[in-house]
């Protein structure tokens, strides 16, 4: 038992609290820890054995399969009965799902899967309602508006406009039902305790991402990578200036980008927390290790986002200490883009803030000149899939077809029409404002920081879907919905544990 000292962001007198390592074991630790006995090794050591010699004589695709449907069914039922353990499957799955379609050349349906878990979420979640019936915790606007959108979605079976209309079919899944992951994040998460799990588990899985991009940065590509870059359209993308871009895990260099940036996003935010001087140096050197990996990325539109998620923090904590903070880091930023160099990576780095000398962005800005006539005399937009892989697939010949949309926001607003497009602004909007009122309203210092860290991180993103698209790709658009659903959890939890507490008056410490 030790005592919590009186804090300046509550007031409150101090009281005995038990310790985060004395706690009961959660349903989460308890289903985790009953695979620790003797049955559960002896399982695990005949399985890794039975697994060597499968993929030694037939290959990884083989391997792939038999422990995917050895997996099935245990899985099935962790994510129906323990729906926390299903979370965290859904959050590592989506981080290596592209990572695993590389390997196996795309031989298994892991989309199809990915589909299937989600669902067996939502399945999960009104089998739970017949028990427990509690709606209230998902009204709020940011439910209310991801609704709206969801619906606007759906209806978009029915544009009249489109000439791809199966290509709504292909893409509807990765809009429409990621959307749903919101829920049951909202839902499901209802303590501290494992949003901690969430946050640890994301590190685990960023750090590895940056060790792996480490790999292909000073030893090389495997066989299986280099396969896929010998094909000319890859090459021509991605060898830029006689340096390969690299992609780490992911499909792409910009989704490698823009995971290391949020990585790096709350890493920052939790060095300004109430933690131990280790807990920040991990943190500090987690940060460090995102961003070196990134620059690896060649990926010019993720280099402004933190500098940009920095600029709203000094907003939301305008006094002296932190604008003199903020005038030397502008100073040293300022030099960093103007010195001269001959290292190809930080003159790729000091491009992205010369927008003007950078052809592509030129070259966008003159498609996207071009397309404003067709969005303002389309409402409703071309459809959604119009544009891209599956656009040329069932629509070739389309004008939409052929335009490469290159921005989040650009293609809403093609595919979608100017009601989507202000759909969607309105729920970006409503989300950012969302967090930073729930921000100054919530009393623990921790709930703080991670409302504060996830709405760096929404608005890094929804700078980041202007030039790219952000929150298509796996594991993005898994995490996009995490982050939305978190701002709310903190404000809802924060709220929970004031109402146990007996009201006191506020006074003023001095720390």
């Amino acid at each position: 038992m030790r005592y919590e000292p009186d804090t300046p962001y509550t007031g409150l007198k101090a009281k005995p609290v038990i310790s985060y390592d004395q706690q009961e074991p959660g349903e989460f630790s308890k289903a985790f820890f009953k695979f620790f006995n003797y049955i559960g090794v002896a399982f695990l050591i005949l399985s890794s054995a039975f697994f060597a010699y499968e993929i030694a004589n037939y290959g990884v695709t083989i391997g792939a399969i038999i422990m995917a449907g050895m997996a099935a069914i245990p899985i099935v039922y962790a994510v129906v009965a323990y729906p926390n353990i299903g979370i965290i499957i859904l959050l590592m799955f989506a981080y290596f799902i592209m990572f695993a379609l590389r390997i196996i050349k795309g031989a298994a349906p892991l989309g199809t899967l990915m589909d299937g878990l989600i669902l067996l979420l939502v399945f999960g979640f009104f089998v739970k309602q017949k028990y427990e019936k509690n709606w209230k915790i998902l009204k709020s606007p940011i439910s209310t508006l991801i609704i709206v959108w969801f619906l606007y979605l759906i209806f978009q079976a029915a544009n009249p406009t489109t000439e791809a209309r199966m290509a709504w079919v292909y893409t509807v899944r990765g809009f429409a039902g990621v959307t749903l992951t919101y829920f049951i994040f909202t839902y499901y998460i209802r303590t501290v305790e494992f949003l901690r799990i969430i946050f640890k588990v994301w590190m685990l899985l960023s750090v590895f991402a940056a060790i792996y991009a480490l790999k292909q940065e000073y030893i090389g590509f495997f066989q299986f990578e280099q396969d896929e870059l010998n094909d000319p359209l890859v090459a021509q993308l991605l060898f830029i200036n006689g340096v390969w871009r690299k992609f780490s895990i992911f499909s792409d260099p910009v989704a490698f980008a823009y995971n290391m940036v949020i990585s790096s996003i709350f890493c920052i935010c939790m060095l300004r927390a109430a933690i131990s001087r280790k807990a920040k140096f991990v943190y500090g050197a987690i940060a460090a290790l995102c961003i070196t990996t990134m620059l690896y990325s060649g990926t010019r539109g993720a280099f402004v986002l933190i500098p940009s998620a920095m600029v709203l923090y000094v907003v939301m904590h305008i006094n002296k200490k932190t604008l003199i903070f903020a005038s030397v880091g502008t100073l040293l930023f300022l030099a960093l883009i103007n010195m001269p160099t001959s290292n190809v990576t930080l003159y790729r780095f000091q491009s992205a803030f010369k927008p003007s000398d950078d052809a592509s962005f030129n070259v966008r800005k003159k498609n996207q000149k071009m397309i404003q006539p067709y969005i303002q005399t389309h409402p409703l937009g071309g459809g959604l899939g119009a544009t891209g892989v599956w656009g040329v697939r069932f629509a070739p010949h389309s004008f939409l077809a052929q335009f490469p949309p290159d921005s989040g926001y650009v293609r809403v607003a093609v595919e979608l029409g100017s009601i989507g497009i202000l759909i969607f602004c309105s729920l970006m909007f409503t989300i950012l404002r969302q967090g930073i009122r729930n921000y100054y309203q919530i009393k623990d210092p921790e709930l703080k920081i991670y409302c504060l860290a996830m709405t760096l991180v929404i608005f890094a993103l929804n700078i980041g879907n202007y030039p790219q698209e952000a929150l298509v790709q796996f594991p993005t658009n898994i995490y996009f919905y995490l982050f939305v659903a978190i701002i709310n959890i903190t404000l809802r939890i924060d709220k929970e544990k004031n109402d146990i507490l007996p009201p006191v008056k506020p006074k003023l410490l001095i720390r």
